[in-house]
């Protein structure tokens, strides 16, 4: 199935320093119907510029699914419960996905 023209359907991309970070955002957005879905990935080593110097972390990636209309909110909520300065918040459309997939994230927030 095809996704609408619009983008009705996102995925949202975070890291955050730790899973005990990252299992508190994903409630957060559940609790607050902002996502359908969460994915707490492995941790990994982030590797990134940072005021003219080369810098390394250890994070812990999220996949946020949700609604293109939810974009606001969830980056408001990211930067309201991140440690960061400038926390990564990147939202991709999902272009393409399964009739029911979608259909239950549309139930879903």
């Amino acid at each position: 199935m095809n996704a609408n023209q619009d983008s009705r359907y996102i995925i949202v991309l975070t890291n955050v320093p730790d899973q005990e970070s990252a299992i508190a955002l994903a409630q957060h957005l559940l609790e607050c119907k902002l996502a359908a879905c969460v994915n707490i990935l492995s941790p990994c080593l982030s590797m990134y510029h940072w005021r003219k110097k080369i810098e390394t972390a250890n994070e812990t990636p999220m996949l946020i699914k949700s609604l293109s209309v939810n974009f606001a909110e969830i980056e408001k909520a990211i930067k309201e419960k991140h440690p960061y300065d400038v926390p990564e918040i990147i939202a991709l459309p999902i272009t393409q996905g399964s009739a029911e997939y979608l259909a239950w994230i549309d139930a879903e927030n």
